[in-house]
């Protein structure tokens, strides 16, 4: 195995290993809020984010490994802002404690959390996607299925906060 494609299988398999305990964490969460009488809104892009989200990492291993490895300084930077991704999304997740969840479930009568990183931005978990997705491109020097992958998503996520907006009152 090359080294390119050594530092994009590790980084994707971490990746992906890092979404599935995110997954188990969000159906814990979906059920309890589900009993609590949380209510989804129509129209969501969901179905098609949980295809797309991970796809895009795949692709990204994909390029890296044909392309990769990144320049040392690129790999550190995509490490970094990978890593600033990461403990933004954590930091969402805490302050939402319960509520969070991939899918958009409103409790309703419950005020929306102001706290974290909610205190500053609507949308930090989508901020910190951009970041996972931004990290990974450079980390395993992924330019085109980074760039691409991320307007993707990026639509994808545009849409979703339409519908969370709406969902909230926001709208």
């Amino acid at each position: 195995m090359t080294t390119a494609a050594a530092v994009a299988v590790f980084a994707v398999a971490g990746v992906l290993a890092i979404m599935a305990g995110e997954l188990v964490l969000s159906l814990v969460n979906e059920a309890s809020l589900r009993r609590q009488g949380a209510v989804e809104p129509p129209d969501d892009v969901f179905q098609i984010m949980r295809v797309v989200y991970p796809g895009v990492f795949v692709l990204m291993a994909v390029e890296g490994a044909l392309t990769g490895p990144s320049p040392g300084l690129v790999a550190v930077a995509g490490l970094v802002v990978f890593g600033l991704g990461k403990a933004l999304k954590l930091w969402a997740i805490t302050s939402l404690g319960g509520r969070w969840s991939f899918r958009v479930l409103v409790l309703p009568g419950h005020p929306l959390v102001a706290s974290g990183p909610y205190r500053y931005l609507h949308h930090p978990n989508y901020v910190a996607i951009v970041g996972e997705i931004v990290g990974v491109a450079l980390i395993v020097w992924a330019p085109v299925s980074g760039a691409l992958g991320l307007a993707a998503f990026g639509w994808l996520m545009w849409r979703r906060i339409q519908v969370e907006d709406r969902a909230l009152g926001r709208q």
